[in-house]
């Protein structure tokens, strides 16, 4: 779903404006340490997946409901990784609505199913280690907490 009813409601009112947008991330990893990431289809960049809260959501259950309606599996929360926030989430999507993101950033595995892309939100989506950051086109604020990501999994995750 690529946005909200409720977030529809706002955009209804304010247009394009910026708004403030509590979302969340889930970093996945699997037993070899791999980092799942997801081709965003609006943009068309990599990314761990994630998506906005719901009114009225809890972070952990935002992050279950997105990797599931986004890849299809369901996942297990490992621990909060961080929080994060500033210029580099922030974003203009294709049709001029402006966002700003502070993004609780989870540390999982997955507990059932294989990733499989929804074909809507996310296109593509693989398995990489942390040198393999590098070699993707990745959202502007993924090179500032990935790598948090890959040392919290090496001190906490496992």
């Amino acid at each position: 779903m690529p946005i909200s009813p409720h977030l529809a409601r706002v955009r209804a009112k304010v247009g394009s404006d910026l708004l403030m947008l509590p979302s969340v991330c889930g970093c996945v990893f699997d037993e070899s340490g791999r980092l799942l990431v997801a081709r965003h289809g609006d943009v068309d960049l990599w990314a761990a997946p994630g998506g906005c809260l719901d009114p009225d959501e809890r972070p952990e259950d935002a992050v279950a409901r997105e990797l599931r309606e986004e890849l299809g599996i369901d996942i297990a929360v490992r621990g909060l990784i961080g929080v994060y926030g500033g210029r580099e989430f922030r974003t203009v999507y294709p049709n001029g609505h402006q966002c700003g993101y502070m993004v609780a950033v989870y540390g999982c595995v997955v507990a059932s199913g294989v990733p499989v892309p929804d074909g809507d939100e996310i296109t593509d989506a693989r398995w990489i280690t942390e040198q393999e950051l590098t070699g993707l086109t990745m959202t502007p604020w993924s090179p500032h907490v990935l790598p948090h990501a890959f040392a919290w999994w090496r001190d906490q995750g496992r």
